[in-house]
């Protein structure tokens, strides 16, 4: 087949749904994901298998299997895609208006953080249109490992040489008890005083579980009174109700703490310090718009430490306004 055959009978929603199916390995998923039924879907891929005279997928019972060409296929709608996302850029730039989408995952634990960066990201670029999925840290890796969003945002980032990854925050987690609980009269409590008490938890693979059951098994601490409980704020609701005692990130727990709800004991070890991080496949260059975030990203840093190390206080307004572009312009 020709060239000029070939562009002529592609189209980029066609090669659009391809790249869902190809990333999602599923047709009903990349289905979901672009709010399409599956039959549309799965016509758009015999269209373009028919203009391209090549196979693309294949199922085997109930498993989609790629097929060489799809995978030489997505490589190269991966570069026509980055050339529309950086000339749409180009155009915004030079209309003077910068405009896109964003598409985050987010990590439970990061929901403290991230809207103070989308906040003034918005107020910059109010015409990007962002996406935030929060989500717990496994289906964070499995969004990562399905290339489902621009840049996901977890701690405890796997070791993987195949990823980029840039800290943005520390994320401190520091033990939590309801107010009168024993511990906060005792005078040198142990980590071995706090496990002898239930300890409420996230689900396995959770990062603040994780971080603490490492730590526990470094301190050759048995953590053998736990109950699992599925949010942090599940968790926060135990603790408050005497149910037991928990390890928790400290901004997800500031307002209790400052209320007097909760009470957080001294022990040795505390806080567990890990990093929240911003993080993509190496592979899969950064469209405009999320080069354009990670920039923003560093250059807020300082102000976002500042901010969250220091007592509890509101975030300055920085001329954050939470109205349309059309109502701002009103103002």
């Amino acid at each position: 087949m020709t060239r000029p055959s070939l562009l002529n009978r592609l189209t980029f929603r066609q090669l659009q749904v391809f790249q869902a199916v190809h990333r999602q390995q599923s047709y009903s998923r990349a289905a979901e994901q672009l709010g399409l039924t599956q039959p549309a879907v799965s016509a758009q891929i015999r269209q373009l298998e028919q203009a391209l005279e090549q196979p693309l997928f294949k199922y085997a019972g109930k498993t989609l299997h790629v097929l060489p060409a799809a995978d030489a296929l997505a490589a190269s709608v991966q570069s026509i895609f980055g050339q529309v996302s950086s000339l749409q850029m180009e155009l915004s730039e030079l209309a003077g208006t910068i405009r896109g989408e964003l598409n985050l995952a987010a990590v439970s634990t990061a929901q403290y953080v991230v809207p103070h960066i989308l906040a003034r990201f918005r107020a910059r670029y109010p015409e990007v249109q962002i996406r935030l999925r929060v989500c717990n840290r496994g289906q964070a890796l499995e969004r990562l490992a399905e290339r489902r969003d621009d840049l996901v945002i977890m701690g405890m980032v796997p070791e993987d040489p195949n990823l980029s990854f840039m800290p943005i925050l520390d994320n401190e987690m520091i033990p939590v008890v309801w107010p009168g609980h024993p511990l906060l009269n005792e005078e040198r409590p142990t980590l071995d005083d706090f496990a002898r008490h239930y300890v409420l938890m996230r689900e396995p693979g959770s990062g603040t579980r994780t971080a603490f059951e490492e730590f526990a098994a470094r301190e050759r601490v048995s953590l053998s009174h736990t109950i699992e409980l599925g949010t942090n704020e599940a968790i926060k609701q135990g603790v408050m109700a005497h149910l037991g005692v928990a390890v928790l990130p400290r901004l997800s727990v500031q307002l209790e703490l400052a209320s007097g709800l909760l009470a957080s004991p001294s022990l040795p070890g505390f806080p567990l310090r890990r990093s929240w991080c911003t993080v993509y496949p190496k592979d899969r260059h950064p469209s405009p718009v999320t080069e354009l975030f990670l920039r923003f990203v560093r250059e807020l840093l300082p102000e976002l430490n500042r901010h969250f190390q220091s007592p509890l206080e509101p975030m300055p307004g920085h001329g954050v306004v939470c109205l349309p572009v059309a109502e701002n312009t009103k103002l």
